[in-house]
């Protein structure tokens, strides 16, 4: 009975551990992508337009989750989970490795070593064209980068891409090889049963890439302390879903085998450590966010704390 009992417990805490949360949500995000490009498109093209971008973005940040580790231990069928190409332009053993270099917080914003940092050298600055500093200086506020961000993005990750490629980086090239089959997925559906057209998947899929540059806007500043260079946003509603709750972005860099619906709970029992962790780097809205950079640039494009030429 005992023993019983035991095996009982044991599997409870089995199910009580496993991620279904992270899996339900998943199975909804391919739910909403496969009817927006069907019945809703069919019905009203704008509708299925909507249902696309959400879905696409949504599913860039299962997939952020996947890369991490979740829902299951092995990776190979984390990164089948998330196997179609939503988005199209972002190949998913990139993604994977150049966000897990990203994660290495002594680097945060540096412009060669972080991956994903939006700062440039300055010396780099100072010769760059006027055309090209006045749509950096563009691309640094929140409208700019909704508009600009995912074409800017895409074309300096791809070249450094091409880069690595050219100098023999056979993982990079692997990741390109892998991404060419997770295209081809949506393509052949689209072919078979999609009701939109394909110039409208395209404009649906750049709006979910902007959707995504409203989390990645701020999620990381200049600063002297490893420690205050990642933000906190504590907004509670439809972005913070769409992202993961990675709006409390402190939170995952430092417990990024957390799942994403754990991180509410770890933050709000221990909010002001957080905050003093971060040195203050604290929003309190998606909303106050907007209404403060829609216009105006958050800081320089030049990172402000590396020797000036």
């Amino acid at each position: 009975m005992e023993k019983n009992r035991a095996r009982g417990a044991s599997l409870g805490q089995r199910l009580r551990t496993f991620e279904w949360p992270t899996l339900a949500l998943l199975a909804l995000c391919y739910l909403l992508w496969g009817i927006g490009t069907t019945w809703a498109a069919a019905l009203w093209l704008p509708l299925g337009m909507v249902f696309v971008s959400l879905s696409a973005a949504l599913h860039s940040s299962l997939t952020h989750e996947m890369l991490h580790g979740h829902p299951f231990r092995s990776r190979f069928w984390n990164g089948v989970l998330v196997f179609p190409a939503l988005s199209l332009v972002v190949p998913y053993l990139r993604f994977k490795d150049t966000h897990l270099a990203h994660h290495r917080d002594s680097v945060l914003t540096d412009p060669y070593d972080d991956p994903e940092s939006n700062y440039l050298d300055p010396a780099l600055w100072a010769r760059l064209p006027r055309w090209r500093r006045a749509l950096h200086r563009a691309n640094n506020t929140l409208a700019g980068r909704l508009v600009l961000g995912p074409m800017l993005g895409t074309i300096s990750f791809v070249a450094a891409d091409l880069r690595a490629v050219r100098a023999d980086d056979k993982r990079a090239l692997l990741g390109w090889l892998l991404h060419v089959p997770a295209v081809a997925v949506v393509v052949l559906w689209m072919l078979a049963v999609g009701q939109m057209p394909f110039w409208a998947l395209g404009v649906a899929t750049y709006a979910a890439l902007s959707i995504l540059k409203i989390r990645t806007f701020l999620e990381h500043q200049a600063h002297e302390q490893a420690r205050g260079r990642t933000v906190i946003i504590e907004d509670k509603g439809p972005l913070a879903l769409i992202f993961l709750n990675n709006n409390l972005h402190v939170v995952h860099h430092m417990h990024a085998a957390v799942p994403w619906y754990h991180l509410p709970r770890l933050y709000y029992a221990n909010r002001r450590r957080y905050q003093s962790r971060n040195e203050g780097y604290v929003f309190r809205s998606y909303a106050q966010i907007f209404r403060q950079y829609f216009w105006r640039a958050k800081d320089p494009v030049p990172h402000p704390l590396w020797p000036k030429p």
